[in-house]
């Protein structure tokens, strides 16, 4: 069924929820959108460290959220409260966005499920990889058949947690401790969701071997090697570390007929045929933030014309990596 009769405009109350890196990010990037009407609800009334010229109102209870009536929400608190939020988001019937992964555990989405249903709330799970002009190429090629049939697929994501936000101790954040909804697999989900979405399907069977050599001070699996096999018989091997020193991060695509690789960090596609130059393209100026941007204004546009199907496989494609990260 469509969903058509609502339309975000600019003063359409927006609620973000947590006012991290992530959540200032988000903050920022909706008043770029030309957002101009944001309720940031956070636990104490902090100095924000980056929000640009964004003005925004401060709450800290749900009771002064419900005053503003906001129509729409980012959730952006740490992974094990985002299920939390989002219900409570739901229940207010507010179209709501939360950055991945959506759980740390499936307990609770079938509940989910049922109540985005009755309340005709629009559900989106933040994978900003999927708008990535690379990744969105490749799922062309693998459709279009391009360069023949899918064989299999490599990707590698490796960085260091404490460079990533060097002001914090890399400790206490929730990247790091099970408790929080941690864990290697969890926090770096984009690279899994990256596959099923160049595949359009998900695996139906899968190995996974956690990694908890590192000497990070950490409680969770701080690498993860995972195996995917697809119903047409494509493979999959996925590699996920924030211990490795010098970051890396690709994904090669292997077809009948050529080898594509994406490399990130360098904005660059390569395609490599027998017995002909490999084909290089670059990225000229790319910025990372353009992904976070797009997929904020594909949810806030989507709002008028989504399907409830949509939600039904937002939250399955949910369920399948939150099952692959915790080895289950």
């Amino acid at each position: 069924m469509n969903m058509s009769t609502f339309r975000v405009n600019k003063e359409t109350p927006i609620l973000i929820i947590g006012a991290g890196s992530i959540g200032e990010r988000h903050i920022r990037n909706l008043w770029q959108l030309g957002q101009r009407n944001l309720i940031v609800l956070r636990q104490r009334k902090l100095p924000l460290r980056n929000i640009g010229d964004a003005q925004i109102k401060v709450v800290t209870t749900w009771e002064e959220v419900d005053k503003y009536s906001p129509k729409v929400a980012f959730v952006c608190t740490i992974t094990k409260l985002h299920l939390k939020e989002v219900v409570n988001c739901v229940n207010r019937d507010i179209h709501t966005f939360v950055e991945k992964p959506l759980s740390h555990t499936t307990e609770g989405l079938s509940a989910l499920e049922r109540s985005l249903s009755e309340h005709s709330v629009y559900l989106n799970v933040g994978y900003m990889m999927r708008f990535h002009p690379y990744i969105q190429r490749i799922r062309e090629y693998i459709s279009d058949k391009t360069f023949g049939n899918v064989i299999t697929i490599q990707s590698k994501w490796a960085e260091y947690l404490p460079d990533w936000h060097p002001w914090e101790d890399y400790r206490t954040g929730y990247a790091a401790l099970k408790e929080l909804g941690g864990g290697v697999g969890l926090t770096l989900s984009h690279d899994i969701d990256q596959i099923f979405y160049l595949m359009d399907s998900m695996p139906n069977q899968y190995f996974v071997m956690p990694n908890y050599k590192s000497t990070l001070e950490v409680n969770v699996e701080a690498g993860m090697d995972i195996l995917m096999k697809f119903a047409d018989g494509t493979t999959a091997n996925l590699h996920l570390n924030y211990f490795e020193r010098v970051k890396e991060r690709f994904l090669k695509v292997v077809f009948d007929e050529a080898t594509v690789e994406f490399q990130f960090f360098d904005s660059t596609l390569t395609i490599r045929k027998s017995g002909s130059e490999d084909v290089i393209e670059q990225l000229d100026h790319f910025d990372r933030n353009d992904l976070f941007i797009d997929e904020a204004r594909y949810f806030l546009e989507h709002l008028s014309n989504y399907k409830m199907e949509e939600v039904s496989n937002q939250i399955e494609t949910s369920r399948k990596i939150i099952e692959i990260c915790n080895n289950e």
